[in-house]
């Protein structure tokens, strides 16, 4: 909300946000456009590993509901944006991780290829952000009709690493409560074990190395792996 510069952001503005966001990811869904972009198609092009399938959303322009008539933006403009943290709707920073996948959705009287030399542009001037070992892993999609009161608008879905920051918060609070057997007898007098709280959060652990060795990973390792599992088979 610091960035819609509300002090005292209501249920109104939440819902306006989510609406928004879930608007533009589900838009082809029911509108014309250039190149779309449906659920599966999405679901097979932004998983390349099962198990990291959590991702990040963000929208473009972001604005509070009173001010939308107000904002005009170029195409260079809402793609900058769009990998902004501040523009981003978790509470993680994309700088702090690598993207895998990225799908980005346009909406409004946009040209394609101008989409395309923008995101082209954003991926060679940060290099770094993105897992090179993943080849044509940022996909677009443009929408011809425009969100009400907007005459463009962006939304991006991102399978970015730093998402595990959620989920490190989430396994030390758990660990500090479960360490205390804080609440724990509520779960156990319905029928849980304690074993199964230990094993939800190893897994837990275990999906954030995950995301960290993903993180890590280089070219060069991903070829030799390949390299191994080849000669292995043979």
């Amino acid at each position: 909300m610091w960035t819609l510069k509300l002090t005292t952001p209501t249920y109104g503005d939440l819902n306006h946000l989510v609406s928004a966001t879930m608007s533009g990811v589900t838009m082809c869904l029911g509108f014309p456009g250039q190149l779309n972009a449906d659920l599966r198609k999405l679901a097979v092009n932004m998983v390349p590993f099962p198990r990291l399938h959590f991702f990040m959303a963000g929208f473009v322009p972001l604005t509070s509901q009173g001010s939308q008539q107000y904002q005009a933006l170029t195409v260079a403009e809402v793609t900058q944006q769009l990998f902004d943290a501040k523009n981003m709707m978790a509470a993680c920073d994309p700088r702090h991780g690598r993207y895998l996948t990225v799908a980005a959705i346009f909406r409004g009287r946009v040209a394609m290829r101008e989409v395309d030399e923008q995101m082209f542009n954003i991926q060679n001037r940060n290099s770094s952000c993105f897992a090179e070992w993943l080849p044509h892993n940022v996909k677009t999609a443009v929408c011809d009709i425009p969100p009400r009161g907007l005459k463009m608008s962006a939304t991006v879905i991102g399978n970015n690493t730093a998402v595990q920051e959620l989920f490190k918060r989430a396994s030390e609070r758990f660990t500090a409560t479960f360490r205390r057997k804080a609440f724990l007898h509520w779960y156990t007098g319905e029928g849980m074990d304690e074993m199964e709280f230990t094993e939800a959060e190893s897994n837990l652990n275990g999906l954030v190395s995950e995301y960290q060795q993903y993180q890590d990973a280089t070219a060069e390792e991903e070829e030799f792996e390949e390299c191994v599992e080849e000669e292995e088979v043979a």
